[in-house]
């Protein structure tokens, strides 16, 4: 016997008078009947208690308003050319003039002074959007590796709680998962933003 068969047997021999495994009992709220209004209003609550700008605007404005989300994050003089799109936000979403993530290295996409994403989901109650590395959300460098973040937000994307954000997302995709901007308070509790991911987050929530 090897060694590797041994430790095997011996494994099995610990494990096999052990009492059946009790059924886990899934009886948590898997959804959420509150108003779609009052939810948009929770998650802005939750995102703003995390430090995150949200900017509100109607579906014929989204492009003005990452405009303006621009200007929160960077101020008035920023220029087109710092900042990144993913690959599939809609044409009507973008500013003029912006880049689109076309695969650039990592660090390029960290020399961008801003990222602008959509999600997969919005989860109001823990104020977390979802990205999925679809196209509208992009690859994961794009919205870890830019200093601003600007997420669109639809209606249609926001829910109440955590089991029925993750219902509607396909667990073999790389997902990222934002609440708030990047921040630690891990050394003597002193809060430190932009440690591993951008440090301003603005949320453009369409209604």
């Amino acid at each position: 016997m090897s060694a590797r068969d041994e430790v095997l047997a011996r494994i099995r021999t610990a494990i096999g008078d052990r009492p059946p495994e009790p059924e886990i009992v899934r009886d948590y709220r898997t959804g959420d009947d509150r108003p779609v209004d009052v939810l948009r209003d929770v998650l802005v609550d939750r995102l703003e208690d995390y430090k995150a700008t949200v900017l509100r605007c109607a579906p014929d404005a989204i492009a003005a308003t990452v405009g303006a989300a621009l200007d929160r994050g960077l101020g008035t003089g920023w220029a087109a050319h710092d900042v990144v799109v993913a690959p599939g936000l809609p044409a009507g979403w973008r500013p003029a003039g912006v880049s689109e993530d076309d695969g650039r290295p990592a660090v390029d996409l960290a020399a961008s002074a801003a990222a602008v994403t959509g999600v997969a989901v919005a989860i109001a109650e823990t104020g977390t959007l979802v990205l999925d590395g679809a196209a509208e959300s992009g690859r994961r460098a794009v919205s870890l590796l830019p200093d601003c973040l600007v997420c669109v937000v639809t209606a249609d994307q926001v829910v109440g709680g955590v089991p029925e954000g993750l219902a509607r997302l396909d667990p073999l995709r790389p997902l990222t998962m934002i609440s708030g901007p990047s921040a630690t308070s891990d050394i003597e509790l002193s809060r430190v933003e932009g440690v591993h991911g951008p440090r301003t987050l603005v949320v453009v929530l369409v209604s």
